[in-house]
């Protein structure tokens, strides 16, 4: 009779938790019928300090090249910048305290498709919270998403409301990070993006909204054209919404349309430079010999940090003199050592092969036009790319939120947090 009562205590308690929508797993209980390989297991990081102490000596071994013969970053990270930050970065730099940032976060890892796949999970304390799966890219990593978690999930602090408030999970990319590195090819959006369905799903959640940029961008468009049945609707502030005709235009280098209207002729002529001026230097790298790059990033600290400064979004950063400006020198550090520390500069790269070229703002390559579930769609100021309404609308059948916001560029949540909050609390304020 008091083990019935014990068995009826235990199952009204996890009914419970069921039925406010909280995941049970991750809080260490799991249903004897999983099996190991689904179980959510807690993560926490810690990094020996050999390695660290490996890190500072490479740095102090740098051997650099001669300075380039232009005034300006054309041909890539200028000399004089990069020397000080490098310096910096083995000298004065303290990974213990990126480390102990994440370790304040409930981290977790879990087995999907035969990949570990490492998380944050911040659930908040506000009974009706909305999950959201966010998605970074590259070369971000869960560190340009830390800033987002608290006004996402503790509204009422940050100026919103506890209506607002959602249960936060920020994935690490497979090859990225905390993340296991695939064996087999396929690790594509698509593929990741079903993995994020398995996630969410295994976390318990059966309602759950998702949103990306930069990679998370195509992960966020592929999990809207496969549709899973909890997915209620997807954010993008990298949108695929550039006409199949203007692309193919831009790619070879044409003239720009005559029928485009003031707006979208600024962009053509945005993107027509950006292609021309050899900034996508790096997607042509990564996507056709990623294993090549990965081979002297692996061994060069200071290499690996001159190339992953190279992606445009890092355009405008001042390499950490200016101190109002966002990210700071020790957040991108951070990002940089991640990537040295897990020697994730190949495995992150291949994202780049698996999407055989398909461009991430391409509406064809992205099949916008099979995405039926309600799209929400931010554009933020200092973009690279800054799709216009009106090829946003024609892209996405079934567009329900569109914003230009004046502040924030490719790194929008990294770079402004608080705007970025308030952007997935306005636009996904009818899916609660």
């Amino acid at each position: 009779m008091i083990q019935s009562i014990k068995l009826l205590v235990i199952a009204l308690f996890f009914g419970t938790l069921l039925l406010q929508g909280k995941p049970v797993h991750a809080q260490g209980a799991q249903p004897a019928s999983i099996a190991a390989t689904e179980s959510i297991r807690p993560f926490k990081v810690k990094i020996p300090a050999a390695e660290i102490k490996a890190l500072r000596q490479r740095i102090r071994d740098t051997r650099w090249p001669d300075q380039e013969t232009v005034s300006d970053p054309s041909q890539g990270a200028r000399l004089a910048q990069l020397k000080p930050l490098v310096a910096y970065w083995g000298r004065d730099y303290d990974w213990r305290k990126a480390e102990a940032r994440l370790n304040a976060l409930p981290q977790f890892t879990t087995t999907i498709d035969g990949v570990d796949i490492h998380f944050i999970h911040v659930r908040s304390k506000e009974a009706n919270a909305l999950p959201i799966i966010i998605s970074h890219g590259w070369p971000g990593s869960v560190f340009e998403l830390l800033g987002v978690i608290d006004p996402l999930a503790n509204p009422t602090a940050h100026g919103g409301t506890a209506a607002e408030a959602f249960d936060v999970v920020i994935p690490s990319l497979p090859g990225f990070g905390f993340s296991g590195k695939p064996t087999d090819t396929g690790w594509d959006p698509d593929r990741i993006a079903k993995a994020w369905a398995v996630l969410m799903k295994r976390l318990g959640y059966h309602r759950y909204v998702a949103q990306g940029g930069d990679w998370g961008a195509a992960i966020v468009n592929a999990m809207g054209r496969q549709a899973p049945a909890e997915l209620v609707a997807i954010h993008n502030n990298l949108p695929a919404t550039v006409p199949a005709e203007v692309g193919k235009i831009i790619s070879t280098g044409g003239q720009a349309p005559a029928d485009l209207s003031a707006q979208e002729r600024a962009v053509f002529d945005v993107l027509s430079k950006f292609y021309k001026d050899g900034s996508t230097a790096y997607n042509t790298a990564m996507t056709a010999r990623p294993q090549a790059i990965g081979y002297g990033l692996a061994d060069s600290p200071a290499g690996l940090a001159a190339w992953l400064l190279l992606h445009p979004g890092f355009a405008t950063w001042r390499f950490g003199n200016d101190a109002a400006q966002t990210p700071s020198k020790d957040e991108v550090l951070d990002n940089i050592t991640l990537y040295w520390l897990t020697n994730t500069a190949a495995s992150s790269a291949r994202i780049y092969w698996e999407n055989k070229g398909k461009p991430v703002i391409s509406a064809a390559a992205q099949k916008t036009q099979d995405i039926k579930i309600p799209v929400a769609i931010t554009v933020f100021a200092e973009d690279i790319y800054r799709a216009p309404e009106s090829w946003a609308r024609r892209a996405y059948p079934n567009l329900v939120y569109f914003k230009e916001v004046a502040k924030g560029g490719h790194f929008a949540s990294w770079e402004q947090p608080q705007l970025f909050s308030e952007e997935m609390r306005a636009a996904f304020k009818s899916y609660r």
